[in-house]
This record gives structure tokens, C-alpha cells and sequence, in this order.
């Protein structure tokens, strides 16, 4: 069977050689997030790119309307959600709807794989939305995102991996290549889209439970945390090691401590499982 150097080495080749390519955040997702950087852009212009896309203007109304962001009076138009938000919200949540497009299937047997991982990015997304509420510093949407790119590297490593039938027939050979190839991966595909350092560390960093960039907790630090409190976790630690991850002080949050069980907060998760799932 194919050893993991063998397997990155040959992913980097097809990867040069466009025979099997990264995956690409939607044209117009791009251009909203561009677009909110220019300090002259108008929310009639933004709505303009959003209506290309007619699936992902449903999708962006649905949300607005949802108990995550409901007012007292309902948005009936892409131009009026974007006045009630903001500009930075609509990009993230214009981003995070777009991610549900790049984890489809090239075949039968990805598809349990690749939804298993959505629903684990969307789990670990909510959680994180949930971390983030009580830390100043950081936005709880764009945790929230953190949390739904985390793992996007597994994408072209399963997508590769379903060329090695063998692998493929090795689920715990293919989980440990997965984990141990997912953020560099996952670094590079986030370096490509230009996402900013904070998430690019996401993508480096979820996995590492060692993981402490200073005194402030991070992005990063709020997915660590999450995926731990996640039903989907795949690293085998138990609450009674938490203590020793960096991540669980600077978040704040007791290792003891099950999130899920805090008042209001598995309302909240379940809010943005359901505007994802």
C-alpha cells in the first residue's frame, strides 16, 4: 500500500499536473468578499453580485430570516439583509454558504465520506460560533467560518485517495493519512483563495492540540477547542486531558466543562445546524 510521503508527493504531482485540482470558493463569493474591502462599495452593488446566484440568494434570505439573525421585521430582499447585517456579516455568511458547494461527491464512494465531513465542519462551526460570544476580540460569524474550513484539506486528499482502491479499502490507513495530511493541505488551499492569516492558521492548527500563539485565544484556538467538544471528534483524548490544551484557557472554557450542556447553548448549535444541514 501507498505510504503517506508516497501519497503527498504524488498528490502535489497530480495537483501540478491538473489531474486533480483544488477546490474553488464560487465566483461570486469571491467578488462579494472582494467587494466589501472597497471602502465605496454600496449594498445595491453587493446585492447585484449576490442575485447571480439565485441558489445562494435563496439560501442568504433563509439565514437572515433564521432564528440566528431574525429582527421584528422580516428581510424580503438580498439589498435589505445586506443594510440589516452589515457588510462583514453578508461576506461571511455569503463565504460559509458557498463552502456546502465544494463538498459534493465525484463518486458513490465518497459521498458517506465527504458527507460525514460536512457535518462534522458544520458541528465544530456552530460550536465555535458559540465559543467565540464571549470573546471581544474575535466575531462569532467569522468563527463560526473558521469552523466550516477547518478540515478543507481532507477534500483533495479523499478525492486522490479514491484512485488507491486499496486505501480506499484501508479505513483506518485512509483516516490516519487524512489527519496527518489535512493541514498542509488545507494551509495550501486556504493560502490559494487569499484568506486571511487568522484562518489560514485554522487550517494549520486545528489538529494540534499543543497548539499556543500567545496570550489571546484565536480562531484557531476556538476550533481546537470545538472539535474536542464535537460528537464527530476523531482525536481520541478524554476530558480528564483537556487541562493540558493551551486552547481550553485561553477560551476560557473549564476542560470539565461540556459546552453542550450550558443553558441556550444547544439551542444554538442546533440553529446553525439547521441553516447548514
Amino acid at each position: 500500500m501507498i505510504g503517506k510521503d508516497e501519497f503527498f508527493e504524488s498528490l502535489q504531482t497530480a495537483i501540478k499536473e491538473n489531474k486533480i485540482t483544488l477546490p474553488t470558493l464560487p465566483e461570486v463569493a469571491l467578488k462579494v468578499r472582494d467587494a466589501v474591502e472597497q471602502e465605496d462599495v454600496t449594498a445595491h452593488q453587493i446585492a447585484d453580485m449576490v442575485a447571480t446566484d439565485a441558489a445562494l440568494s435563496a439560501r442568504l434570505l433563509q439565514v437572515a430570516n433564521s432564528p440566528l439573525y431574525r429582527g421584528r421585521v422580516p428581510i424580503e430582499s438580498i439589498q435589505m439583509a445586506i443594510t440589516r447585517l452589515g457588510y462583514k456579516l453578508v461576506r461571511s455568511l455569503v463565504v460559509s454558504l458557498a463552502m456546502k458547494q465544494i463538498f459534493q461527491a465525484t463518486s458513490d464512494t465518497l459521498d458517506s465520506r465527504l458527507r460525514n465531513l460536512w457535518e462534522q465542519s458544520v458541528e465544530v462551526a456552530a460550536i465555535s460560533r458559540v465559543l467565540s460570544q464571549n470573546i471581544p476580540h474575535l466575531e462569532k460569524d467569522q468563527a463560526m467560518l473558521a469552523g466550516l474550513i477547518h478540515n478543507i484539506g481532507s477534500l483533495p486528499i479523499l478525492t486522490w485517495a479514491d484512485s488507491h482502491t486499496d486505501l480506499m479499502e484501508d479505513e483506518e490507513a485512509l483516516d490516519q493519512l487524512v489527519t496527518e495530511l489535512t493541514p498542509p493541505i488545507g494551509k495550501q488551499i486556504l493560502t490559494l483563495w487569499e484568506f486571511p492569516e487568522s484562518l489560514i492558521k485554522v487550517a494549520e492548527e486545528a489538529f494540534n492540540l499543543q497548539y499556543s500563539s500567545g496570550p489571546q485565544a484565536d480562531y484557531a484556538d476556538i476550533v481546537i477547542v470545538a472539535r474536542l467538544q464535537s460528537s464527530h471528534t476523531d482525536q481520541i483524548t478524554s476530558p480528564a486531558d483537556w487541562i493540558n490544551v493551551p486552547a481550553f484557557l485561553k477560551v476560557g472554557l473549564d476542560p470539565e466543562v461540556e459546552l453542550i450542556e450550558i443553558e441556550g447553548v444547544a439551542e444554538d448549535i442546533e440553529s446553525v445546524q439547521e441553516t447548514f444541514l
